[in-house]
């Protein structure tokens, strides 16, 4: 009933339905305008995470702008009048920008050692190093020395220091009262802005790059060079991918239509996938920026194995017309493709149980990416060969493929080593995949030949390290006797005694930031940690290195100016809400860093070590998210295996309705599968954002491969009755469609190489490295298997 109602519908009326394809097309194609993409860094953190929650309210209580970082190395020394006079010019160059609210260089930084002068007036009239009656050593060496600047502005060895380029503020928008275009397009419009910044800022540095060496860094930088990233990928990616399809069809078939066509349906089904994104809003993350390589091969690949066994039946029924043809090649066909198509939506559809947005995302977008290329595979192939004279559809005979001849002689003279060696490769597997990791470093996502890198490193190394985590200190709520100190702070005059603010300073509080404080210090894998034990310290050096008294720290407060405490205490202390920060920075470039371990040590010794109740401390900053998207990745890709196994082994039994086929069926796939797994784990390369998606989605299409061979057997099974003899038929038809189609995928994701991201590298190579294995066990193992257990009766 379904053929004959697909055959009325569709094959008898091949104009109509072109027409309604091409109005499909453009209609998508109008909407594909809408098609966005987004680098934000919200896309790398999980949906609904509290710790997200948790950090924006701390960014909020104590102040965050947004910044980019330029680290600066001058040819000459850092204080010579040259090198000097070249920061200033950087200095005005940057500030001139109208979008910079204010630049904070070497230059800037308050000197109140510099001096003899009475305390109360360096802090009230303190000078700079670009200040023309400074001494200049002495002011650096006070920098250089100083436990608040040093390794933030400043290097250890002086050579190299930091520019902070303050970004002024966007205006706010009010979200109640917008509707969700708006909102989006005003998003677009920042990220547009941003981009145009980053732009004017290269040239700038551009413009010096003879005085030294200089590097940008920052969230805005980094978040702008991934949205570029992502384009370039997306352009390489699918003009790469359909560079390689033409070459594989053209050595497949050596015929012009047999190019045409198929490109013609990964044209359509691109076209439309990208007008459905747009019409929804789905932007494309550097998660799913390979959607549409993994679209035209997934397409691809339908469309050989159409076009194959199209071939195969009009040779073997060369007195049939086109449609008769076209008529028996659906018939046989629609089933085995649904449920590859089925089984690898099944693989996508498993990711959506991540909490991880950007890989929910690109579940949908290949569910929805999958369903498109089957409609246009079924509609669009058989439409355009109804089009073509009979004559101009017939390829040139070839002989059966060497590399399958020698895959099913291996099969059948050979099923002892095969089974031999796949024993042994599931043994490398399982002990490989308990080396498995997700332990990564963010610095090391890039190549070392792009500016991200080359900054984040030197920023790593020289400026106290770059993934921040922040310690917020909470105190108890109860009154602390005064104080009564002698200081040389009485004669200043007190005109706020009556402010309780000064005696917030109590012994218990100061000491817990400096315990606190020293124990992060000590820790190899932390580089810069500031506190308000760093803005004591530096207090103890201009009182002749004498420990100040809680009371002549709160007079003190009182009596520092606003622009020196907005900078340097405020965002270390809030005694609004009875707490501190600590601000740590970790060493991200470690190469035995441990995230997970850090985090759980420094929660175990704040503890055990140091005495903190639980309640009394709290651990934020992007180091937890980061950290927390790592420890979902592990969990979600046993969850996702798991989903992906049970979902695959119900579509075989729904398919073939045989258990012992159904389990045959799997097996390679999930050899290949967990063995990809096991060499990522052997190689000790971490699991990511995208290698974690490599085993589900290496099942998934690979499954194919066994769905089309397996539906082949039975069904030439059925004429012959002899296993041996049906296997040399499966391996010189079908068996020629999957290699084919495993070369076209396998080359496919190879192209992904050519990526500046290297998970997307990575992702690329061992997918491809996956489905090669999975090729070669589909037409050794499997044939082996059912040569074995017979699974369709003696």
């Amino acid at each position: 009933m379904f053929v004959n109602l697909y055959e009325n519908a569709i094959l008898k009326n091949p104009k109509s339905i072109f027409a309604i394809l091409l109005i499909i097309l453009l209609s998508f194609g109008y909407y594909s305008k809408e098609f966005r993409l987004d680098a934000s860094s919200e896309t790398l953190l999980i949906e609904g995470d509290p710790d997200l929650k948790y950090y924006n309210e701390i960014n909020n209580r104590y102040g965050s702008k947004e910044f980019l970082v330029l680290t600066y190395t001058p040819n000459e020394g850092m204080i010579t009048d040259t090198s000097v006079n070249n920061l200033l010019s950087l200095k005005y160059k940057i500030q001139s920008l109208d979008w910079v609210h204010s630049v904070i260089t070497l230059l800037d930084i308050p000197l109140l050692n510099n001096s003899d002068v009475p305390l109360q007036e360096r802090l009230k009239n303190f000078k700079t190093l670009k200040d023309e009656d400074v001494d200049k050593q002495r002011g650096f060496n006070e920098i250089l020395d100083s436990p608040v600047f040093r390794d933030f502005v400043i290097s250890k060895d002086g050579k190299t220091s930091g520019i902070i380029v303050n970004i002024k503020k966007n205006p706010p928008l009010d979200i109640e009262n917008k509707s969700k275009d708006e909102i989006e397009n005003y998003r677009d419009q920042i990220k547009k802005k941003n981009h145009q910044n980053i732009l004017e800022i290269r040239d700038v540095i551009k413009s010096y790059d003879d005085i030294g060496k200089i590097y940008l860094g920052g969230i805005p930088m980094i978040a702008d060079d991934m949205m570029s990233f992502i384009k370039s990928d997306i352009v390489v990616f699918g003009l790469g991918v359909l560079l390689f399809i033409i070459g594989t069809l053209w050595f497949i078939f050596r015929k012009l239509i047999w190019i045409i066509i198929p490109i013609s349906s990964c044209f359509f089904s691109v076209v439309i996938m990208m007008g459905i994104l747009g019409f929804v809003g789905w932007k494309v993350t550097v998660i799913s920026s390979n959607f549409i390589a993994l679209m035209l091969i997934l397409t691809m690949s339908m469309n050989i194995h159409m076009s194959t066994r199209f071939l195969q039946l009009k040779k073997s029924n060369p007195s049939k017309t086109i449609l008769e043809i076209l008529t028996l090649t659906t018939g046989k066909m629609f089933w085995p493709i649904l449920y590859t198509v089925l089984t690898t939506v099944i693989a996508f559809l498993s990711l959506v149980f991540s909490e991880i947005k950007p890989i929910i995302d690109f579940g949908w977008m290949m569910t929805f990416g999958l369903i498109t290329s089957f409609i246009v595979t079924f509609t669009l192939l058989p439409t355009l060969l109804n089009f073509v004279p009979s004559d101009n559809i017939l390829v040139k005979e070839k002989e059966d493929s060497i590399i399958t001849k020698i895959l099913r002689n291996f099969s059948l003279n050979y099923q002892i080593p095969i089974f031999i060696i796949t024993v042994f490769i599931i043994s490398l597997s399982i002990f490989g995949i308990t080396k498995l990791e997700v332990e990564n470093s963010f610095i090391n996502y890039f190549s070392k030949k792009t500016e991200i890198y080359k900054g984040m490193k030197l920023i790593d190394e020289e400026l106290g390290g770059t993934t921040p985590l922040e310690v917020i200190l909470k105190f108890s709520d109860t009154k602390e006797e005064k104080n009564q100190e002698d200081d040389e702070f009485e004669d200043w005059g007190d005109e706020d005694e009556q402010d309780n603010e000064k005696y917030w300073f109590t012994k218990d509080k100061v000491d817990t930031i400096a315990n606190v404080h020293n124990y992060l210090d000590n820790l190899p894998e932390i580089g810069k940690v500031l506190s308000f034990s760093s803005i004591i310290d530096v207090a103890t050096q201009l009182n002749n290195n004498k420990p100040l008294g809680t009371l002549e720290m709160g007079v003190l407060y009182t009596k520092i100016p606003d622009t020196i405490k907005t900078e340097i205490i405020d965002p270390y202390i809030s005694i609004k809400d009875n707490e501190a920060r600590i601000s740590v920075r970790i060493i991200d470039s470690q190469e035995n860093l441990r995230r997970n371990d850090l985090i759980n040590k420094i929660d175990f010794d704040l503890q055990n070590e140091l005495g903190l109740n639980k309640d009394k401390f709290k651990l934020a900053g992007v180091l937890i998210l980061f950290n927390n998207l790592l420890q979902s990745l592990f969990k979600s890709q046993i969850l996702t295996l798991g989903l992906v196994m049970i979902g695959i082994f119900a579509m075989f039994f729904i398919l073939f309705k045989n258990i012992k086929v159904s389990l045959i069926g799997i097996v390679p796939n999930f050899i290949a599968a967990f063995f990809i797994l096991g060499i990522i784990g052997l190689l000790g390369i971490p699991l990511d954002m995208m290698t974690i998606t490599i085993a589900a989605i290496t099942i998934g299409i690979a499954v194919d491969n066994s769905i089309h061979y397996i539906y082949r057997f039975k069904e030439e099974f059925k004429k012959i009755n002899d296993y041996k003899k049906t296997l040399m038929i499966c391996h010189s038809t079908v068996g020629i469609a999957i290699l084919n189609t495993s070369i076209t995928i396998v080359f496919g994701f190879s192209i992904l190489v050519l990526s500046k991201f290297i998970p997307t590298i990575y992702f690329g190579v061992f997918t491809g490295l996956a489905m090669l294995l999975a090729m070669i066990s589909v037409l050794t193992l499997l044939p082996s298997l059912i040569l074995v257990f017979k699974p369709f009766g003696k």
